[in-house]
């Protein structure tokens, strides 16, 4: 399993979003059409197969709950989280509350990234790229160079 590329898509009237067929193709077989939504620590929702979720939600809920930083995250990060199934059209239902946290209302750009997709309202996704080559070869160099 390995999400990539940027794909448009639209909601309907229903507010459901169809997963692109060659990201739908990407789930792995043992998640089925199972899938956990939930906000990203950007202005976009993150979407990732059960298999994936499960192995995040366990390093997140292993954290020492008396300790009220770690209680503190798991509370911010585990707030509103959806397991939703794909219908057979390969679809599912955008909660309100995160249409509303990502600023989504029609259009969208599903981003693969590796173990998970991003969905991102196209004007925010655009602002948070960096537009520079220069300041990306930097970071490319800071974060993959020896």
């Amino acid at each position: 399993m390995f999400f990539s590329g940027e794909y448009e898509a639209t909601l309907d009237a229903k507010g459901r979003l169809v997963l692109p067929t060659k990201l739908k193709a990407a789930l792995p077989p043992e998640t089925g059409d199972n899938i956990v939504l939930m906000r990203g620590f950007e202005p976009c929702l993150v979407l990732y197969p059960y298999s994936e979720w499960k192995k995040v939600f366990d390093k997140v809920a292993g954290l020492n709950e008396f300790n009220e930083e770690y209680r503190n995250f798991q509370r911010n990060f585990l707030r509103g989280n959806t397991e939703l199934e794909l219908d057979g059209n390969g679809r599912f239902i955008v909660p309100k509350s995160m249409m509303k946290f990502a600023s989504i209302e029609k259009d969208v750009i599903l981003v693969g990234l590796g173990n998970r997709i991003e969905i991102w309202n196209p004007e925010s996704y655009e602002n948070f790229l960096i537009k520079d080559q220069q300041e990306f070869s930097q970071m490319a160099q800071k974060v993959l160079g020896n």
